[in-house]
């Protein structure tokens, strides 16, 4: 078979792939791979980015003394409303990419990065209002679309055997902006700065994001919004399962990134500079590990690895619960690591089950071959942008609780009881839906669809 041949004409003022299809080996070879390859490594770039303009109040607290008459709670409040509109964009994010080009999408999401950096030097000085402080949060919460945008532009230029490992690359290297952007705050406080030099680094590198996705990325005309793969995503029960599993994985990571350093402050007394020592160690292990988790998931199966990691996760914490009760801030610092290096496995896992569930769905269907596949990649496809968006979410309730616990007690061990608990509930979903075998004969047995449907969760 001939293979089809990739023109990139002008339309729209912007470059257009007319021609894409990276299943087939010929052209993905000769063509695709290095086009491919050159799309992922600049939306990297911007996704990484977004990620450090999303969780840059994380840093920005940490500045914020006595000076700027912040109480805790008023802090945990800015960064839940960043987190908050994070998760919210991911929604219009994930259809943006069909709707103007990811090229196109990638060079606006990344020039509105702006808005909020700009805004955030200006007012960033005592004496600015809690009211003023919340908003800029908010305009950060930009940040967090990027991540949607990008995966659903990087899902079209791989192929279906190429794409674990180039999604997982695409997460892993925007999860790494959360770290970055602390370590350049630590730099800046370790050299006496303030806040406004973490700000003054970060507008240029925006505007040189924007300018490499214009001159290097590409748009794919075929990719195309599929209301109805959407609109079937939303009333499948399993979009909504994985969304919670996501919550405790995802959600744990994003949450726990925003709030470590102010825990530290907050309950330890860490000083600013002793806090940014080590707020970036548990976002960093937790983004680098993430595509391990996805590894080990094509290897096991990704319930059994979530199922497990919950199990993992629900240690970590009860450590803690101990270490915060026992003032032990060793014991604290280092079961958060672990919680964070678990939180960034289960990333992996989690969203590498979302097309295998669909897959099996679609072997219940009795559909096989190629119309098994498509059928697999419209609904995983559509069911993502969702399932990360109330996976990011949960940043927000993390965030929401350790405010409440240290209003109620003084601590935030009572936001890591209601965190265990949290884990616990997750395990037993994950065991009850994806790994638990159904009952085959008597009265209680399902159909053999059912059956043969929940018997191929356990390899998701």
């Amino acid at each position: 078979m001939t293979a089809p041949s990739s023109s990139i004409t002008t339309r729209k003022g912007g470059r257009w792939i007319e021609q894409w299809d990276p299943e087939d080996e010929t052209f993905w070879k000769e063509t695709g791979e290095k086009v491919a390859h050159r799309n992922l490594f600049f939306s990297v770039l911007s996704e990484h980015i977004g990620f450090s303009i999303w969780t840059l109040w994380s840093v920005m607290v940490l500045f914020m003394g006595p000076e700027y008459g912040l109480t805790p709670a008023d802090k945990f409040f800015i960064i839940s409303m960043a987190t908050l509109v994070g998760a919210i964009v991911r929604v219009p994010y994930t259809f943006a990419v069909a709707r103007f080009g990811g090229r196109n999408w990638t060079i606006i999401a990344a020039s509105m990065l702006l808005v909020p950096t700009i805004a955030a030097f200006v007012v960033m000085e005592p004496g600015t209002s809690f009211g003023t402080f919340l908003v800029c949060a908010m305009l950060a919460g930009v940040g967090g679309g990027n991540f949607a945008s990008s995966m659903t532009n990087i899902n079209s230029f791989f192929p279906l055997r190429k794409k674990g490992w180039a999604l997982g690359l695409n997460a892993g290297g925007g999860n790494i902006g959360v770290p970055v952007v602390q370590l350049i705050g630590l730099a800046v406080i370790g050299a006496n700065g303030g806040p406004r030099l973490l700000l003054g680094i970060y507008i240029p590198l925006i505007v040189v994001a924007a300018v490499l996705g214009a001159l290097h990325m590409d748009n794919i005309t075929s990719v195309k919004n599929d209301t109805g793969a959407a609109r079937e995503a939303v009333k499948d029960p399993h979009t909504w399962i994985m969304s919670f599993l996501y919550i405790g994985t995802f959600g744990s990571f994003i949450g726990y990134s925003f709030a470590f350093g102010l825990v530290l402050q907050t309950q330890f007394g860490r000083t600013p500079l002793e806090s940014a020592y080590v707020t970036f160690i548990g976002p960093l292990l937790g983004s680098l590990i993430r595509p391990v988790g996805g590894w080990l998931a094509d290897k096991y199966g990704g319930a059994r690895i979530t199922l497990w990691n919950f199990v993992g996760m629900g240690a970590a914490t009860a450590v803690i619960v101990v270490a915060s009760m026992e003032k032990s801030l060793a014991l604290f610092t280092t079961a958060f690591i672990v919680l964070f290096v678990l939180s960034g496995l289960g990333n992996g896992s989690t969203y590498k089950m979302i097309p295998g569930i669909f897959q099996a769905k679609a072997a219940a269907k009795g559909l096989t071959g190629e119309e098994a596949a498509s059928y697999g990649r419209r609904l995983s496809g559509a069911s993502m942008g969702l399932i990360g968006a109330v996976g990011a979410v949960g940043g927000l309730g993390i965030n929401l609780a350790f405010r409440q616990s240290f209003l109620s007690v003084g601590s935030g061990t009572g936001a890591f009881v209601a965190f265990l608990a949290f884990y616990g509930a997750c395990f037993a979903v994950t065991w009850a839906v994806y790994l638990r075998r159904p009952a085959t004969s008597g009265a209680t047995a399902t159909t053999a669809s059912e059956t043969k449907t929940q018997l191929s969760y356990a390899e998701v």
